[in-house]
């Protein structure tokens, strides 16, 4: 009998939190020609350094910089989940691992939004 993709697995925590970290993962690269552009910029001279830092002095830029924060630590965190269940002898679900990296992630998104505010 033949195989269909079966829905109900999407409902599970661990395929929620293999989406979050390969999301996170391509949004993070797609970010970093961007990050590489601007720090080109410094190259070229203050005045276009200058220029740009300037226009990323805006909440949109403030807002963003939380956003980025918050998916390098969440995958950060899925990375580490990933090392620990291909090297931990322990067997199972391991929905701790899960809530523990959703919950550090949020914790370094709110500490970074409480530092832009500050």
């Amino acid at each position: 009998m033949k195989r269909t993709n079966d829905f109900r697995a999407r409902n599970h925590p661990a395929y929620w939190a293999f989406l979050l970290h390969r999301l996170s993962g391509l949004v993070l690269g797609l970010f970093l020609p961007l990050h590489f552009w601007a720090l080109s910029l410094a190259i070229h001279g203050e005045a276009a350094l200058d220029g740009f830092l300037k226009l990323t002095d805006n909440a949109f830029f403030k807002f963003s910089e939380w956003g980025l924060v918050v998916l390098l630590s969440l995958h950060m965190m899925g990375g580490l989940r990933l090392l620990l269940i291909e090297f931990s002898s322990q067997r199972g679900l391991r929905k701790n691992w899960i809530a523990g990296a959703g919950g550090f992630s949020i914790a370094v998104g709110l500490a970074f939004a409480l530092a832009l505010i500050g």
